[in-house]
């Protein structure tokens, strides 16, 4: 008995949803794109506020502190 196994065409795992499929960039579809690109600019908008919340704290600790 000869094995027989199909073999895979080449291709690629979309970021946003993992799905496989066969062409060129990141992503399977536009609405992955769009979908990523949203999660990526709200993850940027929570670190940005973040490190100001961080700035802020190291002022005022700066300021009670020489007083």
């Amino acid at each position: 008995m000869a094995e027989y196994t199909e073999k895979i065409p080449q291709h690629r795992h979309c970021v946003a949803c993992g799905k496989a499929f066969i062409g060129e960039g990141r992503f399977c579809s536009k609405e992955c794109q769009e979908t990523s690109t949203s999660e990526v600019k709200g993850k940027l908008r929570k670190y940005l506020l973040l490190e100001v919340v961080l700035v802020a704290i190291v002022i005022v600790a700066l300021w009670f502190g020489w007083k």
